[in-house]
This record gives structure tokens, C-alpha cells and sequence, in this order.
């Protein structure tokens, strides 16, 4: 039997082509926008605005698809950490991460990743398949904390601009009319930077953008990050100059730092000539252990002198609190361990 297809993460027009394959009402598609987006049903006999005739009709071959965490963890600090089953033996995490002020979930967008940095525990998993917008938006709409989310981060497991089609549908939902309605302003991307989705979000979207460098260097970067050899930092960064970012964007720039690798003076040189006349902000990052790596987190001094460093030179530089360390802080680390306990 042919498995029903999921509503959920459905944009407006391909709503409107299950209306019309099914000889709905043209207008039914904006009533199941509305019942999935705005009221966040979980089954269509709920959508009863829709005729009984035409919820039988539409549950033929559709369901609505949203589905609970399979598992989560809850940190002293208030940092969630919830667990998604996408497939058989296949797991991707997003993290709630509340503040005085806002509340910001970190979503998934693949399930492990191609780019196999050095530091991150998704990139051992290797790569097993994009997530589907559906996948992608439920890990937002499913969470008991919905209501009181600020902002969404595309930082999660995978390379977002490697999966741009589930990812582009994604924030066309999260910020239309039909659907969540967000301001741009609210979710932010990051990247390592894809070139040709790179491309294509600076020019279709107002969403911010994070772009994670780790090291001003080529050389120094491509031992950690071996996309550098592919999408060296500087191309990446003159494209990003092209741009206009001072009305609506905004654009960061990530940096964990590592003892001894990358926290030295002449790195915030480097990295203020890389981004010199760009508005933007830097983030400095405490790297999260994982397990068999040698890689350690730079101690306080070297991360406040880096961080004066670089406001020196005009370049606003922040130092970004270190959250969840007591629940398998570092990004895939808990759904490596769930897939290793199925195995």
C-alpha cells in the first residue's frame, strides 16, 4: 500500500496542487494552511471548516504528519535538547535555548553531514539524507515550547545551503502570510558557505546569515574544515561583500575557539583584515568536547583578549555563553549515541 503523503511543510502552491488533484475548492488550500500553520492540528478531521465529504476525501492520501520528539534532555541551566526519529535508525536533534529575553531554537536540516569538520560530532556520522521540509518544520512546530519562541537558528546537524530546495520551502513558511508570519528578522542561517546556495539565499532572502570560520588562515582552516578547499574563506567572503547588509540582514561571523590552534592576537588580525568594511558582528564559541578528539576550548583570557582585540578595531565581537554542557552539549553528539545504541 502506498504510504500517505505528509501535509505538513507543504508551501501555499503545492497545497493548492493536493486541492486541485483532489477536486477540493480552490480555497481549501489557504483553510489547510491556516488549520497546519496557524492552528497546528495534528489530524485532518480537525480541519472542520473543510466538508466531512472533503476531510475523508483529503485523508485518502494525506495526513497531516507533525510527530513528537522521540526523546529529550533537559539541562540545569534550562537548555532542551530534543531527539527526532526521521527514518529507520536515522536521528536528528534541535536544541531550545531560553534567555531573560528570547527564546531560540537550533534546528536540523540533514540528517549527519558531508563536510566532516574536525570538530563536530554530526560530520563522524557522515552523510545519510537531507531532511524534507516537513522533517524541518516539525522539529519547530512539535515542541512543547512552540509558543514561546523568538527566534529559529538553522545551526543544527547538516549544511542547510546543501539542502537549499527543503530549506528555501522552509522559510517561505516560517515568515509568509499563510503561514507563521515571522519576521526575516527572527531566524538566522548558517553556513560554511555552499557557493551556489550561498548565491541564491543572499539573493532571495532577508534572513540573517551566520558564516562559520574558525580560522582566518587557508591552511590552518582546511586542516579543520576541509571544505576550505572547495569554498576557500575568502571567495566566500568577497561574495558576501557584494551584498547589501545594512537595512534588513544582518551578517555574523562564527568562531570556536581551540587552545593554541587559533586564539592567538595574530588570528584576530587575520580575521579583521578578512572582514574589514563588512557590518557585522563576530561570535566567539567555547568548544564543546568530543569524544576522541584533541581539540580543546580556549581558556578565558585568550578569548577576552581576542574578543578586545578585534573591538579595537571597530569590529563588534561578542563572547556567546556556553549552554547545555551537561547533556551532550556539542551538536550531534546525542543522536550519535542513540544510533549507536540501535546498533
Amino acid at each position: 500500500m502506498e504510504a500517505k503523503r505528509r501535509l505538513l511543510g507543504m508551501t501555499l502552491n503545492e497545497l493548492k496542487e493536493v486541492a486541485s488533484e483532489l477536486n477540493l475548492p480552490a480555497y481549501a488550500s489557504k483553510q489547510i494552511a491556516d488549520w497546519l500553520y496557524k492552528k497546528r492540528i495534528v489530524s485532518i478531521s480537525e480541519m472542520t471548516n473543510l466538508s466531512a465529504a472533503n476531510r475523508n476525501t483529503l485523508s485518502e492520501k494525506y495526513v497531516v504528519g507533525m510527530t513528537s520528539p522521540s526523546e529529550f534532555m533537559k539541562s540545569v541551566d534550562g537548555t532542551i535538547k530534543y531527539l527526532f526519529q526521521v527514518g529507520v535508525n536515522a536521528f536528528v536533534e534541535s536544541v531550545y535555548i531560553p534567555e531573560e529575553d528570547r527564546a531560540t531554537l537550533c534546528v536540523s536540516s540533514q540528517i549527519g553531514c558531508k563536510m566532516n569538520c574536525s570538530f563536530c560530532m554530526t560530520g563522524r556520522q557522515g552523510f545519510n539524507g537531507n531532511l524534507t521540509t516537513s522533517d524541518i518544520i516539525n522539529q519547530i512546530q512539535s515542541i512543547p515550547e512552540y509558543e514561546k519562541l523568538t527566534n529559529i537558528v538553522f545551526m543544527g546537524m547538516g549544511e542547510p545551503l546543501d539542502n537549499a530546495d527543503e530549506l528555501f520551502k522552509a522559510l517561505e513558511i516560517l515568515t509568509s502570510s499563510y503561514g507563521y508570519g515571522w519576521s526575516p528578522k527572527r531566524i538566522t542561517v548558517s553556513t560554511i558557505g555552499v557557493a551556489k546556495g550561498l548565491q541564491r539565499f543572499l539573493k532571495e532572502s532577508d534572513c540573517h546569515l551566520a558564516y562559520s570560520l574558525h580560522s582566518p588562515f587557508p591552511d590552518e582552516r582546511l586542516s579543520i574544515m576541509p571544505v576550505e578547499k572547495a569554498f576557500p574563506a575568502k571567495e566566500v567572503i568577497a561574495q558576501i561583500r557584494q551584498f547589501d547588509f545594512s537595512h534588513q540582514r544582518r551578517v555574523s561571523f562564527e568562531y570556536i575557539m581551540f587552545d593554541g590552534l587559533n586564539d592567538d592576537l595574530r588570528h584576530a588580525e587575520g580575521v579583521a583584515k578578512l572582514i574589514a568594511g563588512i557590518p557585522c558582528r563576530v561570535n566567539l564559541i567555547r568548544f564543546h568536547a568530543i569524544p576522541n578528539s584533541p581539540l580543546k576550548s580556549s581558556n578565558t583570557e585568550n578569548m577576552n583578549a581576542f574578543r578586545d582585540a578585534l573591538t579595537k578595531k571597530g569590529i563588534v565581537c561578542t563572547i556567546r555563553s556556553s549552554r547545555g554542557e551537561d547533556i551532550f552539549a556539542a551538536c550531534g553528539m546525542l543522536s550519535t549515541a542513540k544510533k549507536e545504541q540501535k546498533n
